[in-house]
């Protein structure tokens, strides 16, 4: 008899971009993978593409459902790809489905309802704080949308900047006739280069920086 714990793997990305492009989706699924290698099996995958704040999700309730079916465990990359709401976690908790968030694999559910409440209470502050900031704003005369495309503009200037760092070590690289994204990505970790955000390179990044690189170059051409 088999008696390999089985898991269902849940990953949430915010925008559809965000879901084709792999962002946020590479490194979930790169932490989940690395924090269940010997510990069974993963006998399903299932990607949501929704707001944090919706409740409904139809491919959560599937893994829930193929949960409850096979005995499987949901494990998820951080407790926040689910929801900053404390009625949902409840009701998740309340689901009869064993759960795993890998950021904190030690929790148990009466702490994780704990955070979750701290979770919400974050987000809501935020939210009004940045509601509070834009009608100050607009009360002095400010031009809230020109404010927002010039802060845009300067942080897409300070990501070429920051990517300007790897060309010398990039154009070594197809030098030597790695030319493909995933090659790059392999290179970039072999030889233990960080990221710009101090990690490991995954597809997603590498496709950042070498578009970031394009652009700078175009323009140094112009």
């Amino acid at each position: 008899m088999d008696d390999q714990q089985k898991w269902v793997a849940y990953f949430r990305v915010s925008t559809q971009r965000q879901g084709v492009s792999g962002l946020g989706l590479s490194a979930q699924h790169h932490a989940v993978t690395a924090f269940l290698a010997g510990r069974g099996e993963v006998i399903a995958e299932f990607v949501e593409t929704e707001s944090g704040r919706k409740v409904k999700r139809p491919k959560l309730d599937e893994a829930l459902d193929l949960c409850r079916r096979k005995r499987a465990v949901l494990v998820i990359a951080k407790l926040d790809r689910l929801a900053r709401n404390v009625h949902f976690i409840s009701g998740l908790l309340e689901s009869g489905v064993n759960f795993l968030a890998v950021d904190q694999p030690t929790k148990d559910r009466f702490m994780l309802h704990i955070q979750a409440a701290f979770a919400e209470e974050e987000c809501r502050r935020i939210s009004e704080r940045t509601k509070a900031a834009l009608q100050a704003a607009k009360r002095r005369g400010v031009d809230i949308g020109a404010a927002g495309r010039l802060l845009a503009k300067k942080n897409r200037e300070a990501a070429v900047s920051t990517a300007q760092r790897y060309r010398e070590l990039v154009e070594e690289i197809r030098a030597h006739g790695v030319t493909t994204v995933k090659g790059i990505r392999d290179e970039l970790n072999l030889r233990e280069v960080l990221s710009p955000g101090g990690g490991r390179w995954h597809l997603p990044n590498v496709h950042k920086l070498l578009k970031r690189l394009a652009l700078a170059g175009s323009k140094a051409l112009a």
